[in-house]
């Protein structure tokens, strides 16, 4: 895909074309994010705003049929490569847009048209167990509706969130592909929280059940989960092992909870041990 960037990235009719068509086809707007990505993470959000409104406009478009995800994942992707270009630090950047997302979820975006009832009552009719489980909720107080429009936001949420890391990521490895070959890798690989970052992320979880933001608590472990991930990629490529190691680790990680509980708790640890810098003077 190097060649799609280097071709985009000649002038801004061909950057703004390929991300309007990407938009414009279903489950291909993370192509058109990436590319939004890409011209802001070289040229700033100044020159790429033409290159966003070529993207947003048919984003707006599905976001008028009932699909919130195209258009929120355009944006946020666009405010974290503006962030990163301007601190350089993806720790700053994932939790810019955690907290971001954590916001749209809060306020109901990702909510479907007509709210969460219609397709409750799907369920209901097509699962007795889980009509049965609702009923004796509802007989408790719980407010059933309200429930399944905070679970549907929050994993929608968090759909979101992720591909908007990986939409970035994508950016920054065209970017460095063609003016910085290698750059990407040895970003990612460095990738760490710093201990303010951390007490910041167990701050806006905490601030999350005290005044009842579910959303925020659910979300805030993304960045020490993208941290998590980094140390395992720059532990094997310090290590020289073979990317097998990493098959292995993704598969574990899509599969298995226990593997990302794991990550996660790595990362807080590498906050404070920085077991790359340990290895480093190992060698």
């Amino acid at each position: 895909m190097l060649a799609l960037a280097r071709w985009v990235m000649r002038g801004t009719p061909q950057a703004a074309v390929t991300a309007l068509i990407a938009a414009l086809i279903p489950w291909l707007f993370w192509l058109s994010a990436a590319v939004a990505a890409l011209v802001t993470l070289r040229r700033g959000l100044g020159p790429g705003l033409p290159v966003l409104i070529a993207a947003a406009l048919p984003a707006g478009w599905w976001w008028v049929q009932g699909d919130a995800v195209p258009l929120a994942s355009v944006l946020l992707v666009t405010l974290m490569a503006t962030i990163l270009r301007a601190r350089l630090r993806w720790g700053d950047t994932l939790i810019a847009g955690t907290l971001v997302c954590a916001v749209l979820v809060q306020i109901g975006i990702f909510l479907p048209p007509g709210g969460a009832g219609p397709m409750l009552e799907q369920v209901r009719q097509n699962s007795a167990e889980v009509d049965g489980m609702l009923t004796e909720l509802s007989a408790q107080g719980v407010s059933t509706e309200q429930l399944a429009g905070m679970l549907i936001s929050g994993i929608t949420g968090l759909v979101v969130l992720l591909a908007a890391i990986a939409c970035l990521a994508l950016a920054r490895s065209w970017q460095a592909g063609l003016y910085n070959p290698g750059g990407f890798r040895e970003e990612f690989h460095a990738l760490r929280l710093s201990a303010k970052e951390l007490l910041l992320l167990v701050g806006v979880g905490v601030l999350g059940l005290v005044f009842a933001m579910p959303m925020a608590t659910m979300l805030v472990w993304v960045p020490l989960l993208v941290a998590g991930v980094a140390l395992v990629h720059g532990w094997i490529g310090m290590k020289g092992m073979s990317g097998f190691w990493l098959v292995g680790f993704y598969a574990l990680l899509l599969t298995t909870w226990p593997t990302i509980l794991i990550v996660l708790l790595l990362a807080v640890v590498d906050t404070f041990a920085d077991f790359r810098a340990r290895l480093a003077r190992n060698h």
